[in-house]
């Protein structure tokens, strides 16, 4: 059996965030966010990520790491120590994740909600993942839904853009009573 690790990585629209591909499943649903030290306490992996200098934020896709540094920081500087961090720990088959803080599915979801989370989970959120992002349903009032944007996408310069022309464009055609997506 061979545990031998294979990283590959992939820019990201955002140029402070890079997508480190693996050629095994990190998270089996969905994906694990850490936007600093101090809520990365449920991941050994993202604590040791943290501890390289400029590291500012962790996410855990299905198969992929995306790793958002400081904007004065140089991947020259992280690059390297973050391929051999992530291959030592994942080849130990040290836990990645311990517990993750997922909130709790509401109950009594109406059909527009439910309409688009399947839209997000089908559609949105495998072409953000290929950019090293993720989006969160955070809720839907009044026709204003509320959209988390994780990883690569939560400081990308081109977040707006696709928060805007991407998901909302898309979103609309299909749920006409949606009347604005904000990220929160």
């Amino acid at each position: 059996m061979n545990d031998k690790i294979t990283i590959h990585t992939e820019g990201t629209p955002n140029p402070n965030a890079l997508k480190f591909v693996l050629n095994k499943t990190i998270v089996e649903k969905g994906s694990c966010n850490f936007p600093n030290k101090e809520k990365a306490k449920g991941s050994p992996l993202a604590l040791k990520l943290f501890e390289l200098s400029s590291v500012e934020e962790v996410l855990f896709g299905k198969d992929f790491i995306t790793i958002t540094k400081s904007q004065n920081a140089l991947w020259e500087s992280i690059y390297d120590k973050a391929i051999e961090t992530i291959s030592k720990h994942v080849e130990s088959g040290k836990p990645i994740v311990v517990t993750t803080e997922e909130k709790v599915q509401k109950s009594g979801r109406s059909d527009v909600e439910e309409k688009i989370l399947e839209i997000l989970d089908s559609q949105i959120r495998p072409a953000v993942a290929s950019d090293g992002g993720d989006v969160i349903f955070d809720s839907f009032q009044d026709g204003v839904l509320k959209l988390h944007l994780q990883g690569s996408c939560s400081s990308c310069p081109s977040s707006v853009m696709t928060l805007k022309a991407g998901i909302e464009s898309l979103l609309k055609k299909q749920i006409p009573e949606l009347k604005e997506v904000i990220s929160i």
